[in-house]
């Protein structure tokens, strides 16, 4: 059976649910993101473009590009909302998709044609989206994931493309090199150093001198670029990890501050943990200096949800990690190695009150929030950043460094 895999992808996502809240801000040159100094571009709108404004860019870079840009600081529980009611729609409609993002989607219409037709049913679907949720929306359609998201960016800003079976090849090959799916910017920059420029000259060199440029990703970028890729739709994303990770508006060296802030990350965590029935069996810390220096440690815990076992790991890896006693950017905690199950008591160190101090406080975080309970070395540092779920088996929401 022939496949025709659909790409949606919901345009400039953050910018569009600030403009359902405000029409005020519809036309208008809007940038979405962190409001300070070091704020980073989390979304833009396509007025800012031409100014050479981009997301994951500096919000004091894009200031200065688009001085005449509206600057609002993104909330995720609204794009969350916004997000979810997508996500229904599409389920409703469709009987295998991946949800690959907040605000991208795959959905497999194989075998469509034969009672419907999958252009005609993918544009209805966009239809009812647009009209349920207000917000604009692409896609493309063809006989793979990977020309079908190429075909939605060449389709936007809010329009629809389909490639027939048979002329991806034509359809991919005067496209510059790095519209295709893994091509960043230094491998771009390896493949201009190569002379290559466009999809098409790609298409004419031999697999085996991309390879050899670029090793296994040199494989995969030849297959795109001929339209061969295909990897499968994962209805399911599995987490592995969860992390968390602070940028100080300032750079400190406070210790009170740092250790806090380190403390409550891994507190945060190891209840996420718990909240989703899984254990983890790796910790580790990361410290980013005033200089950009970025340095992390990590090490193999029994496998565990508990506090009394996570939070003295985190606290032992930070106090290793910090030698150079030069002021710190950002801190990160992250917790990987990540399975299934509920703590095991040990029946040598663990005591019954502990096990039940553990269920009375997550009791009282499930009912009235994660910031309504918690130990007094995380007092002050009530900003840490908190999970929708991260176990849900959507991808978590990015409000920043984002390709949008």
């Amino acid at each position: 059976m022939e496949k025709s895999i659909l790409h949606l992808d919901l345009d400039t996502f953050f910018v569009a649910c600030e403009r359902l809240i405000d029409r005020r801000l519809q036309n208008k040159p809007l940038l979405v993101g962190g409001t300070g100094d070091r704020g980073v571009v989390a979304a833009c709108s396509y007025e800012t473009r031409p100014f050479g404004v981009h997301s994951g860019m500096s919000m004091k870079v894009a200031r200065r590009l688009c001085p005449e840009a509206i600057v609002i600081r993104g909330n995720s529980s609204i794009y969350t909302k916004y997000s979810h009611l997508v996500t229904e729609v599409i389920k409703e409609s469709v009987p295998v998709f991946e949800k690959a993002s907040v605000d991208e989607f795959y959905a497999d219409l194989s075998g469509m044609d034969k009672f419907y037709g999958c252009y005609k049913y993918a544009s209805d679907l966009r239809k009812r989206i647009i009209k349920e949720s207000g917000l604009p929306i692409s896609f493309g359609l063809s006989a793979n994931k990977i020309v079908s998201k190429v075909a939605t960016g060449e389709a936007k800003p809010n329009n629809q493309l389909k490639i027939d079976t048979g002329f991806e090849k034509d359809f991919l090959a005067p496209l510059s090199i790095r519209k295709i799916p893994s091509v960043g910017s230094k491998t771009y920059q390896v493949l201009r150093n190569l002379g290559v420029d466009t999809v098409k000259v790609v298409q004419q060199m031999p697999i085996e001198m991309m390879i050899s440029a670029l090793g296994a990703n040199g494989r995969t970028i030849w297959k795109r670029a001929n339209g061969i890729d295909n990897p499968p739709l994962i209805p399911f994303h599995e987490r592995k990890s969860i992390s968390t990770e602070r940028t100080f508006n300032k750079d400190t060296i406070d210790m009170d501050i740092l250790r806090t802030t380190v403390f409550a990350m891994a507190e945060n965590l190891a209840f996420q943990l718990r909240k989703g029935n899984k254990l983890a069996g790796t910790v580790s810390v990361k410290i980013r200096y005033s200089d950009f220096n970025t340095y992390s440690k990590q090490i193999k815990i029994p496998y565990s949800s508990a506090d009394h076992i996570i939070i003295p790991k985190v606290m032992e890896l930070f106090e290793k990690l910090y030698q150079r006693r030069i002021l710190i950017r950002l801190v990160g905690v992250k917790i990987s190695d990540i399975v299934s199950g509920h703590y095991q008591i040990n029946m040598f160190d663990d005591t019954e009150e502990m096990i039940n101090l553990y269920n009375a406080m997550d009791k009282v975080r499930n009912r009235y929030g994660e910031l309504s309970i918690m130990r007094a070395s995380s007092m002050g540092a009530k900003t840490i950043g908190r999970f929708q779920n991260p176990f849900s088996g959507e991808p978590p929401i990015l409000l920043a460094h984002r390709n949008q």
